[in-house]
């Protein structure tokens, strides 16, 4: 699946998760996913978890965070 097609997998609709980009209209944040992810949750137990969740939709919030992390600077967060 290309790039464009998994992005499309990602919707906002201020009437879902206050308008958090979500996965196919669910109310899956992408945040959420990329946070579950990050953790010791392997992708295979987190669809196990989630089975309304298909493994592109996991691919398309990998895809959508590494085209927000795209920026030319990054400010240090304030402590």
């Amino acid at each position: 699946m290309s790039e464009v097609e998994l992005l499309a997998r990602i919707t906002t609709d201020p009437s879902i998760c206050h308008g958090k980009p979500c996965i196919r209209g669910l109310r899956y944040p992408v945040e959420f996913i990329l946070e579950m992810l990050s953790g010791p949750t392997s992708v295979e137990q987190f669809l196990a978890d989630y089975p309304d969740l298909q493994a592109d939709d996991v691919r398309a919030a990998m895809a959508f965070g590494a085209r927000v992390s795209r920026v030319k600077r990054l400010e240090p967060l304030a402590a």
